[in-house]
């Protein structure tokens, strides 16, 4: 079946929450090991059943925001998912204390257990109405960022559709174009704040209701964090101040240098090279049959995923008028099918796609046979790591993209993985900031959000773009509003995606076994775990930075910019 045929009907809250009691009721009453272990499969049937409506119904109100059945569709979901939570915690608190939890813990894996504690952990009845809340602000804040039409030259873009004009040559083009882009923020800043206003406070109230000092501490819970804790991240900060900071200031030099100006502007920073940055030399079907063909010279298992994908039409690429913004994957359980969904806009961000979420999506192919279906997936530190590798695996493919531009294209993009870090440990830094101080004003976030920016990206240079000065840049981040405390998962994948990078350098047909030992545990395991399965070195560890980081910048300088 095509993605398109794919069936969805409405979920019956009210028969899943009887289903859930019924459930309960035979985990509790069971006399043997065999009738627990029945009761549990049932429930991880129905969750599969469950989690399949979510994602269609997700991802065709994400290709069309102006879709009035998905998006009625999803509005219901919003608001009847949270009346999920009571019956469902009462489930795993039966199957937590089970007389039969030791032969349990034997037959399925460690992480399902480790997830359902957590999941206890963020749920009482009296929350229901504050998730309801959540789900309709991060619905609300999706809804504005989609509606953009921008005018720029006379003709309308969405946010994505506009970003070829933010790395034009023409330094002008660029700067009117980012103007252009902050001009809708602006434009909607008293909405935006507003909603983030609320979000902070109501995902306050969840915390407190919860028993929980603040948010971040829930935040940690909610993200399924087991085997490490806010001391351990203030580690990594640590460490990206003292070593990826200061290659990543190196790098931003040598950009300046190379489009001969004396430092960066804003509008400056992403655009890399006078001869303009690398782009993919022909359409969305073109890059696809491109990526068919690399994946099929891989390895036999990345070929045979990406032929399913395409026949199955397991994607919509294309940025286009109505669709959200951004990219993900998801995986549809009852039809073993990953779905990618991204904006391709002409830049080198489309091949990144093609790597990046396909990364994710060979990932949950792989673990498809996982029968519980939280756990095809592992928590999100760990899965990012197979999308940020993957994209490093390509490499020897990128030639078939990029022709003559191809090592334009890995020099910048080994650069970007070095600059990204510093940002993103920005982004979890505000929001811990945010979350354990929550009567912040708007203006005060603002504010906190430029203080930090000059300790983790001191090259900023916002002149004549008081927005962006006071601290606006954020804004445009959908993970803070969307996905609390996510995005520090990807610096600790990026981390781990460079060691992938250092290892496949010296020995790639290694390299990629580790790998895809990897990808078959899918969410068995713990973050720290699946680090250890795939003989990676902890991030959280003093000289895993430093280590990765010189091998880089040794790579990265002894490539002669000249012929860019």
């Amino acid at each position: 079946m095509k993605f398109s045929e794919f069936k969805y009907v409405r979920l019956d809250i009210k028969f899943i929450n009887e289903k859930q009691i019924e459930l309960t009721n035979k985990v509790n009453s069971a006399t043997t090991f065999e009738e627990t272990c029945l009761a549990i499969d049932e429930a991880n049937k129905m969750g599969r059943d469950l989690s399949t409506m979510i994602n269609i119904s997700y991802i065709r109100s994400s290709i069309n925001v102006e879709d009035k059945f998905y998006d009625e569709e999803r509005n219901f979901l919003d608001q009847n998912l949270p009346l999920l939570g009571e019956t469902s915690s009462n489930l795993s608190k039966a199957i937590l204390e089970s007389k039969f939890i030791k032969q349990l813990k034997e037959k399925y894996p460690p992480q399902y257990f480790t997830l359902s504690e957590f999941d206890l952990k963020c749920f009482k009845p009296e929350i229901v109405a504050d998730l309801q809340e959540e789900n309709r602000l991060s619905t609300a804040y999706s809804k504005i960022i989609a509606s953009a039409q921008i005018n720029f030259d006379g003709n309308n873009y969405t946010l994505s559709q506009l970003s070829p004009f933010t790395v034009s040559s023409d330094r002008v083009t660029r700067e009117r174009a980012i103007q252009a882009r902050v001009s809708f923020y602006q434009a909607h800043e008293d909405e935006i704040d507003k909603i983030y206003d609320d979000m902070v406070k109501v995902r306050t109230t969840i915390a407190h209701k919860l028993g929980y000092k603040n948010f971040t501490e829930l935040g940690y819970v909610r993200m399924h964090r087991s085997d490490y804790n806010e001391e351990d991240i203030k580690v990594l900060r640590k460490g990206v101040v003292e070593y990826v900071v200061p290659l990543a200031t190196k790098l931003y030099e040598a950009q300046a240098k190379r489009l001969g100006l004396d430092h960066l502007r804003y509008f400056d920073e992403k655009y890399e090279f006078k001869s303009g940055n690398p782009t993919p030399k022909g359409d969305a079907a073109w890059m696809v049959g491109n990526a068919k063909k690399m994946y099929s010279e891989l390895s036999p298992e990345t070929g045979k995923f990406f032929k399913f994908m395409v026949d199955h039409e397991l994607m919509d690429l294309v940025s286009r008028k109505g669709k959200e913004s951004g990219g993900y994957c998801t995986f549809i359980d009852n039809y073993k099918s990953p779905f990618i969904f991204s904006n391709f806009n002409g830049t080198a961000g489309d091949v990144d796609v093609l790597t990046h979420e396909a990364g994710h999506a060979f990932q949950c192919y792989s673990s498809q046979d996982i029968d519980i279906s939280g756990l095809v997936f592992p928590t999100n530190e760990s899965a990012e790591i197979h999308s940020m590798s993957m994209e490093f695996f390509t490499w020897p493919w990128m030639n078939l993209f990029f022709k003559e531009e191809v090592d334009k294209y890995k020099y910048s993009h080994l650069g970007s993985a070095i600059t990204f870090i510093p940002y993103g440990t920005l982004v979890d830094h505000f929001q811990h900031e945010v979350y354990n101080n929550p009567d912040m004003t708007p203006l005060e976030r603002k504010a906190t959000w430029r203080r930090l920016e000059k300790i983790y990206q001191p090259h900023k240079d916002y002149q004549g773009c008081d927005f962006y000065d006071r601290g606006g840049w954020w804004f445009q981040q959908h993970h803070i509003f969307n996905s609390p405390f996510y995005y520090i998962d990807y610096v600790l994948a990026q981390t781990c995606a460079l060691e992938f990078w250092k290892k496949s350098q010296d020995d790639f047909k290694n390299a990629w076994k580790d790998y895809l030992l990897l990808c078959k545990q899918g969410g068995k395991y713990s973050f720290l775990k699946l680090v250890d399965i795939a003989k990676l070195d902890s991030p959280f560890t003093e000289d895993c930075l430093k280590d990765v980081v010189a091998d880089i910048e040794k790579w990265l300088f002894s490539v002669d910019q000249s012929s860019f």
